[in-house]
């Protein structure tokens, strides 16, 4: 019943959400909302993680159930909130890792393709069709390569203390389903100005337009643009439906959230706190690939009853795109800088 409950609420709030495709921008607004569960106990050790979504978010959902697990395990020890739309920040990511950095942000949690900016390996996860599905990237992230990639944040004064998911990517446009690399040629697609995008998707025949998330919907109602790609919950949550004809369920890229803390503030927490917050990190990875999997299924269905036709892609339609990205390696690989980190990663998965 609970679980009901929440993918319920969780659905109402996903209405109004407007995130920015990658995750790494939000609006202008931002909310701070207590972890819940043990009320702290007086002189608790104060925490605020600074997310760069709004309350209705997947990740603002994660964060808050790392905080209120992080504060029952602490014994009232920590009293944790979160804060919403990267408001903490200015809404600047690299700004936001500075900060972190620093340490005038205590915890912040932002995608891997956010933290490439400041460290190129982290490019290896969103290289396209690297990863077949959630299980395989959560088991990579916990592989001895993830881990030691996840935590070259260290030399920056910052602790992994979480390395959760995300939702893959898929593809919409108003012109046909997208059933193989070929059926891209000639769709005018909206893609982040990120060469991994622009590369692979041109090497699909599509015609790439790297554009602010914030134009995209005037973009597709007036067709100067034929679809973009995200994950199932931004054409849901921003009533692309309106615009879009079809989804197809292409899986052709992956992402994953950091949970970083500032290390020298982590480092000043009692043991039983570092225990607490190491626990909830490594509980919520799994909690949140269940809650994302359960709310993608509620915004396709509100997808497909306004109107979108959905379609998965066929195992043979999916190794022609693998094979497209594989022709694209040695681009990736300059992206990437690292080529003893990308050969671990395609050995891995199986893409060598």
């Amino acid at each position: 019943m609970k679980k009901k409950i929440f993918s319920a609420i969780l659905a109402v709030m996903l209405v109004v959400l407007a995130v920015a495709g990658c995750g790494s921008s939000g609006g202008s607004s931002g909310g701070t909302t207590s972890g819940g569960g043990a009320a702290p106990a007086a002189g608790a050790t104060k925490i605020t993680i600074a997310v760069p979504d709004p309350e209705a978010s997947y990740i603002y959902a994660a964060a808050s159930e790392f905080a209120k697990r992080a504060m029952e395990y602490s014994n009232g020890t920590l009293d944790i909130t979160v804060s919403g739309n990267g408001s903490l920040y200015g809404g600047d990511t690299a700004a936001g890792i500075k900060q972190l950095s620093a340490g005038s942000l205590q915890m912040l949690i932002l995608a891997t393709s956010v933290y490439a900016s400041f460290e190129p390996g982290f490019n290896v996860i969103s290289v396209p069709y690297m990863f077949d599905d959630q299980a395989q990237l959560l088991d990579y992230l916990n592989s001895e390569t993830g881990d030691a990639l996840m935590n070259r944040v260290n030399s920056m004064g910052i602790t992994t203390v979480g390395k959760w998911t995300r939702s893959f990517r898929e593809v919409t446009n108003s012109k046909k389903p997208i059933n193989s690399p070929e059926d891209l040629s000639g769709i005018v697609l909206r893609v982040p100005n990120n060469s991994l995008y622009v590369e692979f998707f041109s090497a699909c025949g599509a015609v790439t337009t790297p554009m602010n998330f914030s134009e995209v919907y005037n973009a597709l109602q007036l067709n100067t643009l034929d679809g973009q790609e995200n994950p199932v919950d931004v054409p849901y949550s921003n009533k692309f439906y309106e615009v879009q004809k079809y989804i197809s369920f292409t899986n052709h890229m992956a992402d994953a959230w950091l949970v970083g803390i500032n290390s020298k503030f982590y480092e000043g927490l009692t043991d039983e706190q570092k225990a607490a917050i190491d626990k909830a990190g490594q509980e919520v990875q799994q909690w949140n690939v269940d809650m994302m999997a359960e709310q993608d299924k509620v915004a396709l269905q509100t997808l497909i009853d306004n109107g979108m036709e959905s379609n998965e892609i066929s195992e043979e339609g999916k190794q022609a795109f693998i094979d497209v990205s594989k022709s694209c390696y040695d681009k990736f690989k300059k992206l990437i800088n690292d080529d003893e980190l990308f050969d671990a990663t395609t050995k891995f998965t199986g893409r060598a």
